[in-house]
C-alpha cells in the first residue's frame, strides 16, 4: 500500500508537472524539506507567480515541499547537477562546502534576527551569495530559518549542565557537531526526516530548531520540553543550478534574482505569523518552555568553535564585520 501511494504522489507530481511546462517555455523544478504552506514554501510560490508575471508566462516554478525529491543532502547535490533548479536549504549543510557560509552558522554570531536581517539584506549578505558560483549553485536570496533552540523529551534544560551526556540531533554540519560536544552533549547528525521517530525510539533525547519547525514536524508531540537558548539564528538559503542557470539569457536571469530578492518580505511576513501561530500550539498541547535561562556560559563556551571553524583571515574579517554591523 505504501508503495502504491508513493507511486501515485510521484504521478500527480509528474502530470502537474507536465500541466505547467505545456504552458511555459521553462518551467524550474523547486525543492523544500518543509511542508506545504511552510512560509519558504509560500515564498517561492510567490516568486513563481512574480516571475511568470513578468516573463509574460514564459518562466514558471513548480515547488515540490515535504523533501519529495529528497532531503536536503540530496538535493543539494542534485541542485548541483542540475537535475533540480531551484533549492530551498538551511546554510548548514553547505559549510563544508561554501566556507563563507560557516560564519552565519556560527552560534551567537547575531545579536537578534533583526541585526540578522539587516547583516544579510547588505553587503556581507551579497558577498556570501557570490561565494556559491565556484561550486555550481548561484545564491538568489536569504529566508529566514528563525532562532534555534533545545528540545528534548527528558527533562527541562535550565543551564548548560542539563545538556551534559544528551544525546541531540544537529544538522549534518562540523560547526553543529563542535557546538554540541562544547556544550558536554552528544551530537547526532542526522536527516530532519528522521528526527521523529528517533525521539520516539530513543535514538536520540532531543534536538535544535525553531517554533515552526518543532510544531509542524510534530516534534513536539514526543519532545515536552523546549528551552529558549536561541544559540542559532541561522538564515536559509534559495539557490539555483548554475547548470539551469546558464541555460537561461541575461534577461531571464536578472528576472529571476528580483523575483527571489522581491520574495523575502512576503516570506518574512508570513514567518512572522508562523513563527506566532506555531508557539500558541506548542504551548496549548502542554509543552513545557524553559524561558528564562542564563546564556552567558553558553556563549563562553563557543569559543573553541570559533577557534577551530574561523581560522582565515577572510573568515575572521567576516565575523569581525558582522559584529560591527549595528
Amino acid at each position: 500500500m505504501k508503495i502504491v501511494k508513493t507511486l501515485a504522489s510521484a504521478l500527480l507530481a509528474s502530470v502537474a508537472l507536465a500541466t505547467t511546462s505545456m504552458a511555459c517555455e521553462v518551467t524550474l523544478k523547486s525543492s523544500d524539506t518543509h511542508p506545504d504552506g511552510y512560509p519558504t514554501v509560500e515564498a517561492v510560490k510567490h516568486m513563481g507567480k512574480l516571475l511568470e508575471e513578468r516573463t509574460d508566462g514564459r518562466l514558471c516554478v513548480e515547488v515540490f515541499h515535504s523533501a519529495q525529491l529528497g532531503q536536503e543532502k540530496d538535493t543539494i547535490e542534485q541542485t548541483k547537477f542540475g537535475v533540480i533548479d531551484l533549492n530551498r536549504v538551511s546554510t548548514g549543510p553547505f559549510n563544508n562546502l561554501v566556507e563563507e557560509t560557516k560564519v552565519v552558522s556560527l552560534p551567537y554570531v547575531f545579536k537578534s534576527v533583526d541585526h540578522m536581517h539587516t547583516v544579510m539584506d547588505g553587503p556581507i549578505g551579497d558577498e556570501i551569495l557570490e561565494a556559491f558560483v565556484p561550486h555550481g549553485y548561484v545564491g538568489l536570496a536569504f529566508f529566514d530559518g528563525g532562532s534555534r533552540s533545545f528540545y528534548n523529551k527528558v527533562k527541562p534544560i535550565k543551564s548548560i549542565d542539563d545538556l551534559a551526556g544528551m544525546k541531540v540531533r544537529v544538522m549534518q554540519s562540523d560547526i553543529f557537531v563542535d557546538m554540541m560536544t562544547a556544550l558536554g552533549a552528544n551530537a547526532t547528525p542526522m536527516p530532519y526526516g528522521e528526527v521523529y521517530s528517533a525521539i520516539q525510539t530513543g535514538v536520540i533525547d532531543g534536538a535544535e530548531n525553531n517554533w515552526p519547525s518543532f510544531e509542524s514536524s510534530g516534534h513536539y508531540e514526543v519532545a515536552g520540553y523546549y528551552t529558549l537558548d536561541q544559540h542559532l539564528i541561522v538564515p536559509e538559503v534559495l539557490v539555483m543550478s548554475k547548470i539551469s542557470w546558464d541555460k537561461l539569457s541575461a534577461d531571464d536571469q536578472a528576472a529571476v534574482r528580483q523575483a527571489a530578492r522581491d520574495s523575502v518580505p512576503v516570506m518574512r511576513d508570513l514567518w512572522v505569523a508562523r513563527e506566532k501561530a506555531s508557539e500558541e500550539k506548542v504551548r496549548a498541547a502542554g509543552v513545557e518552555i524553559v524561558e528564562e535561562i542564563d546564556k552567558a556560559p553558553f556563549m563562553a563556551a563557543m569559543d573553541s568553535v570559533y577557534e577551530k571553524h574561523v581560522t582565515s583571515d577572510k573568515l575572521k574579517d567576516l565575523v569581525s564585520r558582522i559584529r560591527a554591523t549595528d
